[in-house]
């Protein structure tokens, strides 16, 4: 169970080579589960029982699955991120190097390992926008071909290399794409060509490299998956399948998966936007209920932010904190920062613990060392536009941000299990300082 759950991981990441594409597949995969596709610029026809999602920016999705005993509703969220650290191409971007090289002008995006993306095959996908008579039609491309590469220098001519080395991304990182037969408008023709269309109706593109590496089940015991885009495509993946399984007739359940969040969420389509609450407070007034309604939901409702954690490093465990540390293959990890850069309290780690007690889901608990600085996630992000109960948790990995990540292939299947425990679940506020799980 824990392997064929980790295939299908593998099938979804190596069908996302960007945020695009992720959400793409959700919405097919959505689609084949009786799920209404709603368009933020029409008007919503929401009935109680019904299921729907919607998109923005085509790199972010929000899913419901709508009770229908909603009396005394909440919203159950489960949160997640579509974006992975990689590099983007920018508009021109053909360089010649002395008439025998042409390579792409990129800038990076997000907070990547550099070192990770050098003597590998490369490959190009995103979104492109075709004019078509008086239209601008998205369409998706992916160079599904071993494209570009970002060749190392070699040692000889770089003896310090392993001493530590401080990449320039304007230098270092621009990938060969092609040699001396190379003429300029070569890669605008191939995406033209990948598209078919004409080169003079693309009118605009969001291009980025990805990893042509396949992902990969290994170890002793198979116990360990390695991939591109772990973080966070794995919550993505298996927070979608909980959402799918899962359901329960006094809440409306909601999947999200916002885009930019390794940016800082601070788009149209992050979580620091309104696009969640836009939602929450649409299907509110479609279902014909009052603001004050809204309010009381709020008040029981419950997130999930689901985005991975660093596990234990076999080479360093001493740059993670003592005790407060995780493991790969033993459970989903709950994460609590004093700063706050994680919405957990004892109030959502407690409800959170009885979620996987239910689902007989081990728990791990995550701080960072108090003097080093961790990251931050989606969460708390999401708090200052929709205020409820939230606990951020993720999947114990190693290497984040490397183009190659790796994880266990156990804590998969834990994650899609107390997923599903979790939309199968009712959330009722009993007093000012109780919570109570309804099942």
């Amino acid at each position: 169970m824990y392997k064929k759950i980790s295939e299908e991981l593998i099938d979804f990441i190596k069908n996302s080579p960007t945020a695009f594409h992720a959400i793409d597949n959700i919405s097919k995969r959505l689609k084949e589960n009786g799920y209404e596709e709603l368009l933020e610029g029409r008007r919503w026809n929401i009935k109680a029982g019904g299921k729907y999602f919607v998109t923005r920016n085509n790199s972010s999705i929000i899913a419901l699955n709508i009770g229908t005993k909603l009396d005394n509703y909440s919203f159950n969220v489960a949160a997640s991120h579509s974006d992975s650290p990689t590099f983007k191409i920018k508009e021109n971007a053909e360089i010649e190097v002395r008439g025998k090289y042409t390579k792409l002008n990129t800038e990076g995006y997000g907070g990547m390992l550099c070192s990770t993306w050098f003597d590998r095959p490369l490959s190009i996908a995103g979104r492109v926008l075709v004019k078509e008579d008086d239209t601008y039609v998205t369409k998706l491309v992916d160079i599904d071909r071993d494209l570009v590469m970002i060749p190392n220098v070699a040692i000889h001519m770089n003896r310090k290399i392993n001493d530590g080395y401080a990449y320039n991304k304007q230098v270092d990182m621009l990938p060969l794409f092609g040699g001396s037969e190379s003429k300029p408008g070569d890669f605008n023709k191939l995406i033209a060509e990948k598209l078919g269309v004409q080169e003079e109706n693309i009118y605009g593109s969001d291009l980025y490299l990805y990893n042509r590496m396949a992902p990969s089940i290994w170890g002793a015991n198979e116990e360990f998956i390695s991939s591109p885009k772990l973080d966070d495509l794995q919550c993505a993946f298996t927070s979608l399948e909980g959402f799918l399984k899962g359901s329960n007739e006094q809440s409306i359940n909601v999947f999200a998966c916002f885009d930019n969040e390794e940016v800082g969420s601070g788009t149209k389509q992050g979580a620091e936007s309104t696009f969640l609450a836009d939602v929450l407070q649409r299907i509110n007034t479609g279902l014909g209920k009052e603001q004050e309604d809204y309010y009381r939901a709020l008040a029981s409702s419950f997130m999930l932010s689901a985005d991975n954690a660093h596990a234990v490093h076999p080479n360093h465990p001493e740059k993670t904190d003592v005790n407060n540390c995780v493991y790969m293959n033993e459970g989903i990890v709950v994460k609590s920062h004093a700063g706050q850069k994680y919405t957990s309290d004892a109030v959502s780690i407690a409800i959170f613990k009885g979620f996987c007690e239910k689902a007989n889901v081990p728990v791990q608990f995550f701080a960072n060392r108090s003097d080093a600085a961790g990251g931050s996630t989606l969460g708390n992000i999401a708090m200052s536009q929709v205020s409820m109960n939230g606990v951020d948790i993720g999947l114990p990995q190693l290497a984040m941000h490397s183009s190659y990540e790796t994880a266990g292939i156990k804590d998969t299947y834990y994650m899609v299990k107390v997923m599903e425990e979790f939309f199968n679940s009712h959330i009722e506020e009993v007093n000012s300082s109780s919570l109570k799980i309804v099942k």
